[in-house]
C-alpha cells in the first residue's frame, strides 16, 4: 500500500478531463491522477520540480490506480466519498476538483442539493444520499461551523447587536444573498467605533448605506 509519494516531477498532462502527473522516486515512475487546481499550478509554472503527493492506492483487477492529493485532509475526505454507495474514484475527484473542503461541508450543513449536482455525473438521487450519509460521517465538523456562526457576530454592547441584527433583516429584504450579507459584516462592526452611536437611526441607516455599497461593489466585481 501506498499512503504518499515525493519526487522529482518528469511530466504532466491531461487526458479526457483527468489530469496526471509522473513523478520519479527513488528511479521509479509513478502515473499519479492530480486534482485539476494543482495541476492548474503546475501549467502556471508556480511549483518547484519536487512534489510531495498523499496517495490512495486503488487496486483493481487490471491495474493500479494512484490518486494524489497536497495535504491529507483532503485524501481522506476523499476516502469518505468513496465509501459512498455509488460514488466511484471519478465522481470523488469531481467533487474535490469543483469545490473546497469547507465549501462542500457547507453544502451539506445547508443541503444545498443544487450544488453537489452541478459536479458532472451527481443526479438528484446521488446528491441526497451522499448530503445524508456525509452529514453523519462529518457530524463535529459541522457542530463546529454551526458554532462558529453563532458566534461570529457577537457584540457585547446589546444595542448595536440589535441594530447589527435589524441591518441583517433589511438586506435579506433587499434580496441580498446571505452569503453576501455575512462576508460584508465583519466590516461593517469594524465600522462601528469609528461612527457617532449617540443616535441610534443614524448608525442604522449610516451602516445600511455603507452595506449596501460594499455588496454593490462586490456584486459589479464579479459581473466583470
Amino acid at each position: 500500500m501506498i499512503s504518499w509519494i515525493s519526487g522529482d516531477l518528469v511530466d504532466f498532462w491531461q487526458t479526457n478531463q483527468k489530469c496526471f502527473v509522473l513523478i520519479n522516486c527513488q528511479g521509479l515512475g509513478y502515473e499519479v491522477q492530480i486534482l485539476e487546481p494543482f495541476f492548474l499550478k503546475l501549467e502556471e509554472d508556480l511549483l518547484s520540480n519536487k512534489i510531495t503527493l498523499w496517495i490512495k492506492h486503488i487496486k483493481k483487477e487490471d491495474s493500479d490506480l494512484l490518486f494524489g492529493f497536497t495535504s491529507k485532509d483532503q485524501k481522506n475526505f476523499f476516502i469518505e466519498i468513496l465509501n459512498i454507495r455509488g460514488i466511484g474514484a471519478q465522481i470523488g475527484m469531481g467533487i474535490l476538483n469543483k469545490f473546497s473542503i469547507n465549501e462542500i461541508i457547507d453544502a451539506i450543513n445547508t443541503q444545498n442539493k443544487k450544488l453537489i449536482c452541478s459536479v458532472p455525473g451527481i443526479g438528484q438521487k446521488m446528491s441526497e444520499r451522499l448530503i445524508l450519509e456525509l452529514k453523519i460521517k462529518f457530524k463535529n465538523e459541522l457542530q463546529i461551523e454551526k458554532e462558529k456562526d453563532e458566534h461570529e457576530f457577537e457584540i457585547k454592547d446589546p444595542e448595536i447587536n440589535k441594530i447589527i441584527e435589524d441591518l441583517q433583516l433589511t438586506l435579506q429584504s433587499l434580496n441580498y444573498r446571505n452569503k453576501e450579507i455575512k462576508n460584508i459584516l465583519p466590516i461593517i462592526i469594524k465600522k462601528v467605533d469609528l461612527l457617532d452611536k449617540e443616535d441610534n437611526n443614524f448608525l442604522f441607516e449610516k451602516l445600511l448605506k455603507l452595506s449596501i455599497n460594499y455588496l454593490d461593489k462586490d456584486s459589479s466585481n464579479l459581473a466583470r
